[in-house]
C-alpha cells in the first residue's frame, strides 16, 4: 500500500475540520495510487455487502437498462423523512436537443446564495431527479447554497456525447442565468457523484475552454475520469464492493460503445492535454472502489497543473456512499465532512473572500 501523508497544512489552514476520524485519511494528492483495498471496511457496509453479494441477488450485468432502472428504484430506499428545504421547484432550461428538466433547491429563497450545478450518478444509464433528491436536499442545506439538479439524457437511448453535451449546456445556461434561480452569479460551482462527477469535470473543462462563465469550484465525488480498466483499484476492487469492474464495463458499453471515442476528453477527462486554469477542486474518494485509482490520478493531474486541489479518502467506505446514509453512521459522517469542506470553496468570491 502506498504511504499516506496525513499532513494537511497545505490544504487546510489551521488543520482539518473537527470530527475527523482515523477511518478517513486526509491526504496530499502526491500519494502513491496503490490501492487501500486491504484496509477494514465499515461494519455496516460489510453487512450490506453480505446481502448484496448473496448469490440469489441479481447482478446488473445480467439486466437490460430498463430492468436495471426498475431494480435500482425499488432497491435504494431514500431517507425518511426527507430533509426540509425551504423551496424546491421544477423547471426546464434550454438544452442541445430540447428542454432539460432541472430541480432547484433554495435554502433561503429571499436571499441570494451560491449556486451548485449538480449531476447525479448512475453510470450514465440510471438515475433521475427523484433518485438524486435526497443528495440534492442535503447539499442545499449543508452547503447553504442553491442546488440545481440536472436531468441530463441517459444512455443507451442517448449515447455519448449526449450526456456531456447536456452537462455543458446546462452549466453554461445556469451560470449565465443564476439570478433567475435566486443564486449569486459570482459564485457558481459544478458537482456530481460517479458518472455525475465525470459530467461536472467535463463541464468545468468546457467552461475553461470557452472562456467562461467562470466557476468557483468543482466538487467531484468518486468521479469517473477514465475508460481504463487496468488501473490498480479496477483490479483489486473488481468484485464484491457494490460497484464492480464488470458493471463499469456494462455502463461504458451502453454510454460509449465506440471504443475509439472513449479516449476523447469528453468521455475520459483525465486525457485532456492541459488542466491549467480549471476551478479549485474538492475530490472525495473511497478506498474500496474500482474508481479510486483514476480519481486519485485525476486529482494529481489537477495539482500538477497548478489547480488548488483537496482530496479526502474514506479508507473504510465503498463507491456510492453518498447515497448510503441510511446504511450506517459512517456514510453520513463522511458526507457531512465533505460538505463542510466544499462549503467555503463554493462561497468564496473571486478574490477568495468568503461572502
Amino acid at each position: 500500500m502506498g504511504t499516506v501523508d496525513p499532513g494537511f497544512g497545505r490544504y487546510f489552514r489551521g488543520g482539518g475540520p473537527e470530527g475527523v476520524r482515523d477511518a478517513s485519511v486526509w491526504c496530499r494528492v502526491t500519494l502513491e495510487s496503490a490501492p487501500m483495498s486491504e484496509l477494514p471496511i465499515d461494519a455496516d457496509i460489510e453487512r450490506l455487502l453480505t446481502i448484496v453479494n448473496d448469490v440469489s441477488q441479481p447482478r446488473i450485468v445480467s439486466m437490460t437498462p430498463e430492468e436495471a432502472r426498475a431494480w435500482s428504484t425499488s432497491t435504494l430506499a431514500p431517507p425518511d423523512p426527507p430533509i426540509e428545504v425551504a423551496s424546491v421547484a421544477d423547471r426546464t432550461i434550454p438544452g442541445p436537443a430540447g428542454s432539460l428538466a432541472v430541480r432547484v433547491y433554495h435554502p433561503v429563497p429571499d436571499e441570494p446564495r451560491p449556486l451548485l450545478i449538480f449531476f447525479h450518478g448512475g453510470g450514465w444509464v440510471l438515475g433521475d431527479l427523484d433518485a438524486a433528491d435526497p443528495t440534492a436536499r442535503r447539499l442545499a442545506v449543508e452547503l447553504d447554497a442553491v442546488v440545481a439538479s440536472v436531468d441530463y439524457r441517459l444512455a443507451p437511448e442517448h449515447p455519448y456525447p449526449a450526456g456531456p453535451e447536456d452537462a455543458i449546456a446546462a452549466t453554461r445556461w445556469l451560470a449565465e442565468h443564476a439570478a433567475e434561480v435566486g443564486a449569486d452569479p459570482e459564485r457558481v460551482g459544478v458537482g456530481g457523484d460517479s458518472a455525475g462527477g465525470h459530467l461536472a469535470a467535463v463541464a468545468a473543462i468546457a467552461m475553461r475552454n470557452e472562456g467562461g462563465p467562470r466557476l468557483n469550484c468543482q466538487y467531484l465525488i468518486y468521479p469517473v475520469t477514465d475508460s481504463d480498466f487496468t488501473r490498480e483499484s479496477m483490479v483489486d476492487n473488481a468484485r464484491g464492493r457494490l460497484l464492480e469492474t464488470e458493471a463499469m464495463a456494462w455502463f461504458w458499453d451502453h454510454f460509449c460503445p465506440d471504443l475509439d471515442r472513449r479516449a476523447e476528453w469528453l468521455a475520459s477527462p483525465i486525457r485532456i492535454d492541459d488542466m491549467s486554469g480549471l476551478p479549485p477542486a474538492i475530490v472525495a474518494l473511497a478506498a474500496h472502489d474500482p474508481l479510486y485509482s483514476e480519481g486519485l490520478a485525476y486529482a494529481r493531474r489537477l495539482e500538477d497543473a497548478g489547480v488548488p486541489t483537496t482530496v479526502k479518502v474514506a479508507t473504510d467506505l465503498i463507491h456510492g456512499y453518498f447515497s448510503l446514509e441510511v446504511v450506517g453512521t459512517r456514510c453520513l459522517e463522511e458526507i457531512q465532512i465533505m460538505n463542510r469542506l466544499a462549503r467555503p470553496l463554493l462561497h468564496a468570491s473571486e478574490t477568495g473572500v468568503i461572502v
